[in-house]
């Protein structure tokens, strides 16, 4: 007897056989969709039933063609200025039309398999590109809230609006105000009434409620109007000058395709951190750009054709289905269909809809697109000129030419990065000579290099730092020939990095050794090993195999030669570490390199959550209690560190345990209930007492703890928090809590306790930021962590 295996997941052409969460999933989208789609027809000035046509387009067309299965496609914001000029410009029906051309030119791009190069693009530039498209768009919506009509630039509005804001509609302003009020109040609703309301999505309650209040009142507001799909316009052939028609298209195929393939990266990181049954029992395949991009075309092809707005993919309806618990492309496709009956059937119910509300949903979209997290990180890269030269150039000229604007400036930015090299000597006392060099080494900055080189005496002791992160060819052998020189004379060259770190001497081969951790994720960039060192991995390792080997002789190589002396002084002497570090296993905490320790510094137990259980607990772990105890009574540690991290798993999976449900037997849920009494602290408990309705054997029943309406501590008062700035989420909030738990469960070991008292022992708490390279340590009232900052002798607390 054979048996057939199953098509995977989501290929077209399986039966229709959707999962019942998809059925779910596509609900929710389609009550997000509905009203958004309008909104979005109505910011462009197309026909209303245009965005009804892309929205079921893109969910049905991009659903069974695209190549991103969760992604959910429709009319998006991003499109919203650049349809409105076009139809400014060409009128409706040639809008159309151009759209059609666009997704053949997206299909196009998707068969010579450009998909991942528009990913290149600098994100200064595509954050950049949102937010000016956000900010005209607010401002056009802006209007329409105030009860007049938009201007046909967002300069022109803004000039404008002094005027409008003089003589506001009443009836048009109530309206919007109750839209923004029940949006912007309605995730923070609390109590179980609260929860349960908040299944529904704000944007389609708001909707609701602001028709319901229009129509309860009696206000005379202009509303939707959906004109008979008989009088439906369909498109015509573009004419017009052929320039400006290349433009226009090329423009909805640049800025259609990109916000796409964003979308559809995003959306695979929000499917692959999932977490749950569903998740692991349907593993959703990675994104295929090329296909997705062929599928956003195929589906500007059928939605021009039929009269509907130009198609994208859509961050926030894809996010939404992501977390709805869509676990294949029919989630898509489904939503897709209820517009497509929403637009048959309920065209009497959505008549009711005043302008107003829709307009005031659009502007908070708008307003949203100018996204302070992004900033931040623009800043952080030093990246924040292109940001703003683009959002300029979008308000001002528009959105092909602001991101010329934007391309030009970053071109700008890269070549004065490259070109503003520092270079200095300095003598120090005992004939010493220190070459610094501040900024990226390329052949721009080979003169000035030689010059300093060159005033450094033969038989010198010379020290040449590089601050840089770049060091192209004709600088790597301007300084290879000056070192060679240099020690044929008699004198001695040391070679060190941004923090004093020896670099190693370049092999006779030539090339440049990466930096150590580099190699585990790039080693393309490494020197093949030797044939003996390649002998010692087996000759069919797999490739974690040759990877541990290729960091191992890069060891033996670069680095132990270096230490070697001092790992041999510990072996004789024995280890005499001052400091126990505690903290998780999560591969992205370096602890050497944040704590700026060597060999014999740290005592170091690791485990998932950074977790210390309480002794005696039921199925407390032994090991962590054994290494606390050595540490404290044998090795004599002065100092003991909890130390959380963002990003955290373990929190993560502790949040989503707090949601309710029966939890599995499994060891890593039999651990992570040692972190419970960490949720119990962010709720608004303190300390490790035992949870309300958790079982006795730990394993069943919720943890009972309302954590979205939890403050920055979660509970009354501020609780743990970072000195300078707000949680990001709730994570992070944990994480905050759960070292502060950690310490009291410390306490609570007998060891620790006499050593605390007596003096001769401290406890200390420690948040790192993975993403910011951010380092905060728990001040003396355990509540406040302090941001460390850079000093040249010890650190201290900002």
């Amino acid at each position: 007897m054979t048996t057939r295996t199953p098509p995977r997941l989501g290929r077209p052409g399986r039966r229709f056989r959707p999962h019942p969460a998809d059925l779910s999933a596509s609900v929710s989208v389609f009550l997000i969709a509905l009203p958004l789609s309008l909104g979005i027809a109505l910011a462009t000035g197309a026909p209303l039933q245009a965005g009804l046509v892309a929205a079921a387009v893109g969910g049905i067309v991009v659903g069974l063609l695209g190549g991103a299965p969760l992604q959910v496609s429709g009319p998006a914001a991003g499109l919203t200025v650049i349809t409105a000029d076009l139809i400014q410009t060409y009128g409706w029906r040639v809008t159309c039309g151009l759209t059609v051309v666009a997704g053949l030119a997206q299909i196009a791009l998707g068969c010579v398999r450009v998909a991942r190069s528009a990913l290149a693009i600098s994100p200064a530039i595509v954050h950049g590109m949102l937010a000016g498209i956000g900010v005209t768009i607010a401002l056009a919506q802006l209007h329409i809230v105030l009860g007049g009509s938009p201007e046909s630039s967002a300069i022109a509005n803004a000039l404008e609006l002094p005027e409008q804001l003089m003589d506001p509609h009443p009836a048009a302003l109530s309206v919007s105000g109750i839209t923004l009020a029940v949006l912007l109040l309605w995730p923070r609703m609390p109590g179980k009434w609260g929860r349960l309301l908040r299944t529904a999505p704000a944007a389609l309650a708001a909707v609701l409620v602001a028709t319901a209040v229009a129509a309860l009142a009696g206000l005379q507001l202009p509303r939707v109007d959906l004109p008979s799909w008989r009088s439906h316009a369909l498109p015509e052939l573009p004419h017009g000058p052929l320039l400006g028609l290349a433009a226009a298209v090329l423009t909805i195929t640049l800025v259609a395709s990109v916000e796409s393939l964003l979308s559809a990266v995003a959306v695979d990181r929000l499917a692959s951190a999932r977490k749950g049954p569903s998740a692991s029992e349907h593993r959703v395949p990675r994104a295929d750009l090329d296909r997705e991009l062929r599928g956003q075309g195929a589906a500007n092809i059928v939605s021009g054709a039929l009269g509907g707005l130009p198609v994208t993919g859509v961050a926030v309806r894809s996010a939404a289905n992501v977390r709805a618990g869509a676990v294949s492309r029919w989630s898509t496709v489904m939503h897709g269909v209820w517009v497509m009956l929403a637009a048959g059937v309920l065209v009497g119910a959505l008549e009711l809809i005043p302008l107003a509300a829709l307009a005031a949903l659009v502007m908070v979209i708008g307003v949203q697109m100018l996204n302070f997290a992004h900033i931040r990180n623009v800043h952080r890269h030093r990246e924040f000129p292109v940001y703003a030269a683009t959002v300029a150039g979008v308000v001002v000229a528009g959105v092909l030419e602001g991101v010329a604007v934007g391309i030009a400036v970053a071109v700008a930015v890269a070549l004065h990065r490259l070109a503003h090299t520092r270079v200095s000597v300095e003598q120090e006392p005992e004939g010493v000579h220190r070459v610094r060099v501040r900024g990226q080494l390329t052949f721009l900055a080979v003169p000035r290099l030689s010059r300093a080189l060159g005033q450094v005496p033969d038989q010198a002791h010379a020290i040449v730092e590089l601050h840089g992160s770049f060091m192209d060819h004709a600088a790597y052998e301007s300084l290879q020939h000056w070192r060679d020189a240099h020690l044929a004379h008699g004198g001695t060259v040391t070679i060190t990095g941004r923090d004093g770190q020896r670099i190693a001497e370049p092999a006779s081969e030539g090339g440049h050794h990466c930096r150590p951790w580099t190699p585990w994720r790039n080693h393309a960039c490494t020197q093949p090993a030797a044939s003996g060192e390649q002998q010692t991995t087996g000759a069919k390792g797999s490739g974690g195999n040759r990877q541990l080997a290729s960091g191992l002789s890069a060891f033996q190589r670069n680095t132990a030669p270096l230490v070697r002396e001092e790992l041999a002084r510990l072996a004789r002497e024995g280890q005499r570490p001052s400091h126990l570090f505690l903290t998780c296993a999560d591969s992205r905490l370096v602890t050497s390199m944040i704590t700026s320790s060597g060999p014999g510094d740290l005592f170091t137990v690791r485990n998932v959550g950074n977790l210390v259980p309480l002794p005696g607990a039921e199925s407390s772990d032994d090991s962590v209690a054994a290494a606390i105890e050595y540490a404290v009574d044998v090795l004599e540690v002065s100092s003991i560190t909890v130390c959380g991290h963002s990003g955290c798993g373990a929190m993560q999976a502790l949040l989503d345990s707090a949601q309710g449900g029966p939890q599995p037997r499994t060891p890593l849920w039999r651990w992570l209930r040692h972190g419970w009494p960490s949720l119990e602290r962010m709720a608004g408990g303190r300390g490790p007492g035992g949870l309300t309705g958790v079982g006795s054997d730990g394993l069943t029943g919720a943890v009972p703890v309302g954590l979205m309406g939890a403050g920055p501590g979660g509970r009354t008062g501020e609780g743990p928090r970072i000195a300078d700035r707000l949680a990001a989420d709730a994570v992070e909030k944990l994480c905050l809590a759960n070292v502060v738990q950690q310490l009291e469960h410390l306490m609570a070991h007998e060891a620790v306790a006499r050593r605390v008292v007596e003096g001769s022992l401290e406890l200390h708490g420690m948040y790192f930021h993975v993403g910011e390279a951010q380092a905060y340590l728990l001040g003396e009232d355990a509540e406040v962590f302090a941001r460390v900052a850079p000093s040249v002798g010890e650190q201290t607390m900002a």
